[in-house]
């Protein structure tokens, strides 16, 4: 799908991957209308971006969005969802409203907004572009609700590419590790997972991904081979799960040090 010139919603610009993406979509002569819980935050570049704030956890936020989006630019061609975030956590206590938000936030608005676009266009060319996560695929310790979250996002969108139209580019975006805040804003003193990249390298993924019309975007190719090689040899990736696991338990013992627990 060609994007120059293109008309785009994009959410989670303020840093990290969608920043990256905004950054290389103002040298397109795009029109991008970003939607972030921290507008202030946007990188004002170009005349063309317009940021407004928005909780995308909430219908209403998106509904808002979506008119705003058309008033400024007049119609929509590509919605990158990127906007989400991630816990890193023990659960020990039931609580419904912190499994809810998590789910809103990583599959809720997300899947809401491959309907709304696909109320919009119809059967015109049109693109939904979700940031979703290696561990939609392979969970890790410590992300369960985040993992959950993406792999049903993983598993509706297989599911769904059967009724969507030709059309319709669904794509969903799988980055490992990316030295962003996603990491800390997870949990204090969260470990990064290895390996890791720069936003830069994922922003650069989505958009030639997005012109490539591909509906699994592997930034990473050394994930892509390990997925490959899992297949044949399936050790690998619980192997790494299991140093994963590792960590995660030292960061349990960790935090109950420091809270004297």
């Amino acid at each position: 799908m060609r994007i120059q010139g293109k008309k785009i919603v994009l959410t989670g610009a303020a840093s990290g991957i969608g920043k990256a993406i905004l950054e290389k979509l103002i040298t397109m002569d795009t029109t991008v209308v970003v939607g972030d819980i921290n507008p202030e935050k946007i990188p004002m570049v170009s005349e063309r971006v317009y940021p407004l704030h928005c909780d995308v956890s909430k219908k209403e936020n998106i509904d808002r969005l979506f008119s705003e989006a058309l008033r400024l630019m007049g119609d929509i061609d590509i919605f990158i969802a990127n906007a989400g975030y991630a816990y890193y956590e023990t659960l020990d206590t039931p609580d419904w409203d912190h499994i809810a938000a998590i789910m809103e936030t990583d599959f809720i608005s997300p899947v809401y907004a491959i309907e709304k676009m696909r109320e919009l266009k119809g059967d015109r060319e049109h693109a939904v572009v979700i940031t979703a996560s290696p561990m939609a695929r392979r969970p890790i310790p410590g992300y369960a609700l985040y993992s959950a979250a993406k792999a049903a996002l993983d598993s509706f969108i297989r599911a769904y590419r059967y009724e969507s139209p030709d059309s319709a580019l669904i794509s969903l975006v799988f980055p490992i590790a990316t030295k962003t805040e996603f990491f800390s804003r997870a949990g204090s003193g969260t470990p990064m997972p290895w390996p890791s990249q720069t936003p830069e390298q994922v922003a650069a993924a989505i958009l030639n991904g997005i012109r490539k019309n591909r509906k699994s975007i592997y930034p990473s190719r050394l994930f892509f081979l390990l997925m490959i090689v899992d297949r044949i040899f399936p050790l690998i990736l619980p192997l790494y799960a299991k140093i994963q696991d590792r960590k995660f338990r030292r960061w349990v013992r960790e935090r109950r040090n420091n809270d004297g627990i």
